[in-house]
């Protein structure tokens, strides 16, 4: 329900700032390549990075010593990667201190180095020498790291999911005849003794079909389900990681957590990739931010977020197909391809955007990206007290998942944004709102386009009986008990008195002061705090309506709400019946 407020308190609570940005808490960061001969200086992307972003690691297919020096003091923490051609080499512990000291003693602690990758997608090259030296020279560095008293870089290695025979349905996943005891359950062992996590690169990329596309994007699609466990599974990202889960339970090391080493969508592709497109990059990237954001974890692994690191940086033109070169959140020059989210004090592209066709036209209201749960938790109460219909985000509703404030923020805002004209000042909610044109809709959870697909319900009044879902002037001036001053939040007021019925929608807060008066008739002075107001009248009988707009508010308006009042072009409306 609408509350009731003191003046000071309503002044308060319009012009409330934006709270400091803090670094993102979430564990998304993103590979940074250099196949490119276009890219700005390490110094700058790390600067661009620490200053215009929330990313806060990085994960390097080398250990570039310029990289390394140019990230120090920034707090963003890197992954640096050996060479799949140093691997054997590694296998024995003088190596691996000889490597350790060439390249992580110079930079670590000022650079925060917090990962070691060994290789890449090792199994996938079928050299059985560097299978079986892989291993070894994980042990060998993680050994050089703890004689050079090291303790917080932890060693790993990526894999493809070409390591699983099976992963459909999950529940079947498990690791390769003749690998899983051999090669994997050691380097399982491996993890769950130096408490790091199996990394694996899930890419529903290469996995979709046309039937599974939706599946594949995190789009509403009907899911597939696995008998086996009773799970439906309704994006590909969570049942390839679940196959992941599935093979490792089969060797017994399920405990051991897993990273997500690259993952990601290109932009754009060749003639014969039809799928690959913007659209399909911002809503696989988008949903992906947002879905590992969200805690929600997977069906097999409830509540569990994964380090994951999104593929990749930047565009890498000296890579060798279409697709490959247009891999990167930003272009050379540092401005984004398209944003899914990790901008400071720019939109957010909110939970799972699907973007819509530039012609569409379609809008839809989400939160700002540096928008605080304080905030955030102030437009779910706004909204949902406005008669707005908040059942979609209650539990069992269909944007109940995931379970935090600022996915049902996203919700709350743009319904009510869509149900009260879709203006753009109907989106401010005290500047942490943002206008997109793209769809946050995500797996079953679709948000309404318009304020035909938003339902505003009839609440209940304390007495129990139905009320409008606009207020009525006998309801503010019922003797005694009206209140000095009201903030409403609904954009739509509609008075009545005797013969004379009007309706007024207005964008933003409004401020009512019920103790002005004219010769014992109510004089209801309306403060609008927006730049646009919408005036229907029907006028029925012979009453006259006398309907003024004023420059400025009078001066028997307090002064506080005066101050607020004077930037506005039609700060006023007096209506006198």
């Amino acid at each position: 329900m609408a509350k009731l407020f003191p003046l000071a308190t309503a002044v308060l609570f319009l012009s409330v700032t934006c709270p400091h940005l803090s670094r993102a808490a979430y564990p998304i960061g993103v590979n940074y390549g250099t196949v490119a001969d276009n890219l700005p200086p390490p110094s700058q992307v790390a600067a661009f990075l620490k200053s215009k972003t929330t990313i806060d690691r990085v994960k390097l297919f080398d250990a570039n010593p310029d990289i390394l020096r140019a990230f120090a003091g920034t707090g963003i923490a890197v992954t640096v990667t050996v060479g799949n051609g140093d691997i054997v080499s590694l296998s024995k512990l003088p190596a691996a201190q000889s490597w350790v000291a060439a390249n992580i003693l110079p930079f670590y602690p000022q650079t925060l180095i917090n990962c070691i990758a060994v290789g890449n997608e090792i199994l996938a090259t079928s050299d059985k020498t560097l299978i079986a030296r892989l291993l070894p020279a994980m042990k060998a560095l993680h050994s050089a790291l703890q004689v050079a008293n090291v303790t917080n870089v932890q060693v790993t290695t990526p894999h493809s999911l070409g390591i699983l025979a099976s992963s459909d349905p999950p529940s079947t996943g498990r690791f390769r005849r003749g690998y899983d005891r051999v090669i994997f359950a050691p380097i399982l062992d491996f993890h769950r003794q130096t408490k790091s996590a199996f990394m694996v690169n899930p890419y529903p990329f290469f996995g979709f079909s046309a039937k599974t596309l939706n599946y594949a994007l995190f789009k509403p699609n009907a899911g597939i389900f696995d008998a086996a466990t009773g799970m439906n599974y309704t994006n590909m990202f969570d049942a390839q990681m679940d196959a992941v889960y599935s093979a490792m339970k089969k060797v017994g090391y399920e405990d051991v957590e897993i990273s997500v080493g690259e993952t990601g969508w290109p932009s754009v592709g060749d003639p014969n990739q039809p799928d690959v497109n913007m659209e399909n990059a911002v809503s696989y990237n988008g949903n992906l931010v947002r879905h590992v954001n969200s805690g929600k974890g997977t069906p097999l692994m409830p509540n569990r977020t994964f380090e994951t690191y999104v593929f990749a940086l930047f565009n890498e033109n000296l890579k060798p197909s279409t697709s490959e070169r247009n891999y990167g959140l930003f272009k050379p020059d540092l401005t984004p391809v398209y944003d899914v989210g990790i901008m400071r004090n720019e939109p957010a592209s909110g939970p799972g955007p699907t973007a819509p066709p530039a012609s569409s036209g379609k809008k839809w209201c989400v939160p700002r990206s540096d928008a605080s749960d304080q905030a955030l938790q102030a437009n779910i109460d706004y909204v949902c007290g406005a008669q707005v219909d908040c059942n979609p985000i209650q539990a069992g509703g269909a944007c109940f998942d995931p379970d935090t404030v600022r996915s049902h923020a996203a919700y709350a805002m743009n319904a009510y944004y869509q149900a009260f004209g879709g203006h753009d000042y109907d989106c401010d909610f005290g500047k942490t709102g943002t206008i997109t044109a793209v769809d946050p809709s995500y797996e079953a959870c679709a948000y309404p386009e318009g304020a035909g697909s938003v339902r505003v319900e009839e609440k209940k009044s304390v007495t129990g009986g139905s009320r409008s879902p606009y207020w009525k002037p006998q309801e503010l001036f019922m003797g005694g008990s009206r209140p000095h001053f009201l903030v409403l939040g609904v954009v739509g007021i509609e008075l009545k008195a005797q013969h004379v019925e009007a309706t007024i929608h207005i964008a933003g807060a409004i401020i009512v002061d019920p103790q002005q008066a004219f010769i014992g008739e109510p004089l209801l002075v309306v403060n609008a705090l927006a730049l646009g107001l919408e005036l229907e009248s029907w006028v029925h009988g012979h009453h006259n309506v006398a309907i003024s707009s004023l420059l400025s508010p009078p001066s028997r308006f307090p002064s506080k709400a005066r101050e607020f009042a004077s930037p506005s072009p039609i700060c006023c409306l007096w209506l006198l019946f």
